[in-house]
Parts: C-alpha cells; sequence; structure tokens
C-alpha cells in the first residue's frame, strides 16, 4: 500500500512541475515554441513605378512587393479617382502586378494598358488584392491607365 501512496505524490509532484515549467515557457524569448507566431513583417517600399495621381487622389499611393508581385496600394482611395502608371526610370514592367482595395470604398477598377480590364469589387469586406491577368500589359506598354468609381446600380 505504501508503494501505491508512494507513485500517487511523485505523479502529483511531477504534474506541479510540468505545470510550472509550462507557466514560464511563456518568458523564454529566445526558443521557438510551436504555438507562439511572430507577427508578420511590414512590407518594405518600393519604387518601382511612377505614379500620376488625378485631382483628389492621394498623393503617394504606397508600393511593396508580396513574394513577386508588385501591389499598389489604393486602400486610401475612395469614390471617383484615377492614376497612371510607368515604370521608373531605369526599370522595367514588374512580370505580376496587383492592386489593394478596400471592399466598399471603391465599386470597380478599370485598368487600361495594352487590352482593358474591368474588375468589379464587393460592397463589404477586408482589403483585398486584384492581380491583373497576364497579357494585359507588355514590356513595350508606355503606361496603365486605372481609373475607380462607386459601383453602378
Amino acid at each position: 500500500m505504501r508503494s501505491g501512496s508512494g507513485g500517487a505524490s511523485a505523479g502529483r509532484a511531477g504534474a506541479a512541475a510540468l505545470v510550472l515549467l509550462a507557466a514560464g515557457c511563456g518568458h523564454l524569448p529566445a526558443l521557438h515554441w510551436p504555438w507562439h507566431q511572430r507577427p508578420a513583417p511590414a512590407a518594405a517600399p518600393a519604387h518601382e513605378l511612377d505614379i500620376s495621381a488625378a485631382a483628389g487622389v492621394p498623393e503617394s499611393l504606397p508600393q511593396f512587393w508580396k513574394r513577386n508581385t508588385l501591389v499598389v496600394d489604393l486602400t486610401a482611395a475612395s469614390g471617383s479617382g484615377g492614376i497612371t502608371l510607368k515604370p521608373a526610370a531605369g526599370a522595367a514592367w514588374p512580370v505580376r502586378l496587383a492592386f489593394r482595395v478596400t471592399p466598399g470604398a471603391i465599386g470597380f477598377l478599370e485598368v487600361r494598358a495594352d487590352q482593358r480590364l474591368n474588375l468589379p469589387i464587393t460592397p463589404a469586406g477586408r482589403p483585398i488584392d486584384l492581380e491583373l491577368t497576364p497579357r494585359l500589359y507588355t514590356s513595350r506598354t508606355k503606361q496603365m491607365s486605372v481609373t475607380w468609381g462607386p459601383i453602378s446600380r
């Protein structure tokens, strides 16, 4: 009987030690724990395209790389407006290009380059990236015109 109660108290002591050890694990930043996720790093600003904005459009529209896609951030855009894009001096068009928009702030996005593309935007949700289709523009494209406006009913 004595050996049974000794094993139970040793088990309780081991469980208590395990609880104390687990409680202290959150305070050890040098170790990587599988349940701890680091926040995603902020996207580094890029300048691959020169952007000319129409009146009423924010002067600074951030550009950043998301993997191998250049994203032009249009989340500050609302109502109606437009921009013109050209490759920066000494640069070429990125192979993949996307526009980040906020649903509800604008209703559609129209892109004109070698071809024309109309993209309707859902009326609600979190900011989304709209990637351009292949062959909409080529390396010989001089400029790209992007306009947006409210959803038409």
